[in-house]
């Protein structure tokens, strides 16, 4: 399905006028902008998203003869053509109404013409992979597709804008069929919402909108009582854990459903729940690190953590940037995580963490086109006035202590440091071993380092295999700081323990954290001698934080067995000095970290330096002390 070039050209001189305009009147409300010209999120997300398409195009199959691989975008790592890649239609068709070059136009038709030959059903779905039987992901395609419509329509070849109609009919009429507000997790039913909302209002289809309206309001009893998470990530949908927690994924919420809502109560003026999801957007924003980073160290889903949010889905950039008008941060906190992401891009294509490079870990194309579409849909939409006002992120306030009781973690913030607990004990689905809990310590941050210490999977696994990356090491492990014993084969260790306790108090800039749990294997079993407590105390002071994991009374058998494993977070490029048996320096870019031990440290095997963890894409130094008690101290030094 070729498209006029000279026809486009025609169509751009005129239809993209108003375009044009627009993005004057961006550039003259930058001028006027408190922030630096640097942190201007339009200007970034222009040129950002500019390079990602580039890549994307130059990537697409345009050879005929490749049959049915022809139009689709292969992965430079997997060799894949992934099925969501039909989603790359409308980022291309800004690109397009940006550029005037026609090659995005081509590009877009001939990925229409690939995922109607490949994933394409009879029933109106498309499937999230050739030969994959889930087609939940229809809700984004047809959101992809229908804003493709809405907002560059005028550029399309009539045949190619008629097929598109059509084709989204069906894929209407089977999310209005299938969908509710049980259907799969809370991210699909919610997407649900806005793609039929979308659909409806751009073919004046009132029963899709009537069903897009019905699953949006369903969708308000998804907010948790105090804190106004999102949950139903993962199931029982209803069910509270022993501990009162339901099911919620920080990255899911605010890259996907978080975004769709926001986009569906500004389509169509609802107040109500724009007020509740501002009130959500609030809550999710206390965990965005001073970097940008997301910290999503607890969630559900969190096997598709990614440093700067979640593997496959969109981007937290449409929920803040567009609401940007009812809380100033929002505007902070898009542009933050816009400058992670472009930090993580190398050779055009986001990396799934900080540390692929230092690694030299392939790249998967599949998180460049789904963060492109976020920044595709900021740049179309009105940009909100924010209040010229001097604005910092929650994490950038030295706050002390904060507790978030729907989800059982704690905040820390002293000094420059920051830093996560939490004993949160609702595991996703039939999962085990997936997020840290037993009160862990899942997340330690410098303002002068970044990351030091950080959680991962308790146990890696590709619970979505399309959509992770197998990691070939032999010796990989579990970022999370931990205690942990291995009988017969079996891992035993504190941070999978669901039942632990844990206890928080601050004493002007000091805060003690300290927590009781067990050494249980994934399915919560004590080891075969009996069960083997743990307790912790973490100490955290502007100057130093201190550790200390000690298993007491264990079995006698067990004592020269269990050993407390550190692993801190460094890149391969970061010099690492020994300085006698019981302290390292890691020498940052703006500083040095000095991790002294009460104990002799133990480098454990690695390939190579360093090991490395898809969950978040970071390199780490796996260092143990192996005795029944551990303490380390953590000091840095500009």
């Amino acid at each position: 399905m070729q498209v006029s070039r000279r026809k486009f050209i025609i169509t751009t001189a005129t239809g993209g006028v108003g375009l044009a305009l627009g993005n004057i009147n961006r550039l003259a409300a930058a001028a006027a902008s408190p922030f630096l010209a640097g942190d201007d999120l339009y200007a970034l997300s222009t040129s950002l998203s500019a390079s990602w398409a580039s890549t994307l195009l130059n990537l697409q199959i345009k050879d005929k003869n490749q049959g049915a691989d022809y139009g689709g975008i292969r992965c430079p790592n997997t060799q894949r053509i992934y099925g969501r890649i039909g989603d790359t239609i409308y980022p291309f068709m800004n690109m397009a109404r940006r550029t005037g070059d026609s090659r995005y136009l081509d590009g877009a038709a001939l990925l229409f013409r690939w995922i109607e030959t490949n994933v394409s059903q009879p029933d109106g779905s498309w499937q999230n992979e050739i030969n994959d039987k889930w087609k939940g992901i229809t809700a984004f395609t047809v959101i992809a597709l229908g804003e493709a419509l809405r907002f560059h329509g005028d550029l399309m070849d009539p045949a190619f804008k008629s097929a598109i109609n059509d084709r989204l009919v069906k894929a209407g009429e089977y999310i209005h069929t299938n969908f509710n507000i049980d259907y799969g997790n809370i991210n699909y039913p919610i997407s649900g919402a806005y793609a039929l909302s979308l659909l409806g209002t751009i073919q004046d289809n009132p029963k899709f909108k009537e069903k897009g309206k019905t699953l949006a309001q369903q969708a308000m009893k998804f907010f948790s009582r105090n804190n106004h998470f999102i949950y139903g990530e993962g199931t029982p949908y209803y069910e509270a854990s022993k501990k009162g927690c339901f099911s919620v994924d920080l990255g899911y919420n605010v890259e996907e459903s978080l975004p769709n809502l926001v986009l569906y109560g500004l389509l169509n003026k609802e107040e109500e729940l724009l007020g509740m999801v501002t009130s959500s957007l609030q809550t999710h924003l206390e965990f965005m690190l001073p970097d940008g980073g997301w910290d999503n160290s607890w969630g559900t889903r969190n096997y598709k953590w990614t440093y700067w949010g979640s593997r496959t889905s969109d981007g937290c950039q449409p929920a803040y940037a567009l609401l940007a008008d009812r809380d100033p941060r929002f505007y902070r906190a898009a542009v933050k995580n816009t400058q992670l992401l472009q930090q993580c891009t190398v050779n055009g294509l986001l990396m799934g963490g900080p540390h692929y490079n230092t690694h030299n870990v392939p790249v998967s194309v599949h998180h460049t086109f789904c963060h492109i579409k976020a920044l595709a849909t900021i740049l179309d939409h009105e940009r909100p006035t924010v209040k010229q006002e001097a604005i910092q992120l929650p994490r950038e306030n030295t706050y002390g202590l904060r507790f978030f009781e729907d989800i059982q973690t704690w905040l820390i913030a002293t000094g420059k440091f920051r830093a996560t607990v939490t004993g949160y004990d609702r595991e996703y689905k039939a999962m085990h071993n997936g997020h840290a809990s037993g009160g862990a310590l899942t997340m330690l941050w410098h303002e002068q380092t970044g990351p030091l210490l950080v959680a991962s999977m308790n146990s890696y696994r590709l619970v979505e295999a399309g959509n992770m990356q197998a990691n070939p090491d032999p010796h990989t492990m579990t970022l999370t700081p931990r205690m942990e014993l291995n009988s017969n084969g079996v891992l035993y260790m504190n941070i999978s323990c669901l039942d632990a306790t844990v206890t928080a108090k601050q004493t002007g800039d000091t805060i003690i954290i300290q927590t009781s749990s067990r050494l249980v294997d994934q399915d919560q079993n004590d080891p075969p001698l009996g069960p083997v407590y743990c307790q912790a105390e973490y100490i955290f002071t502007p100057k130093k934080i201190t550790c200390t994991l000690r298993c007491d009374k264990a079995p006698a058998a067990y004592q020269n067995s269990i050993r407390m494993v550190v692993p801190v977070i460094a890149a391969s490029t970061e010099k690492v000095q020994t300085i006698g048996k019981n302290k390292i320096a890691i020498q940052k870019n703006k500083a040095v970290v000095t991790i002294n031990a009460g104990q002799p440290l133990t480098r454990l095997e690695t390939t190579g330096e360093r090991f490395f963890n898809f969950v978040p894409g970071l390199e780490a130094i796996p260092l143990a002390i192996l005795e029944q008690k551990g303490t380390i101290d953590i000091t840095i030094q500009a």
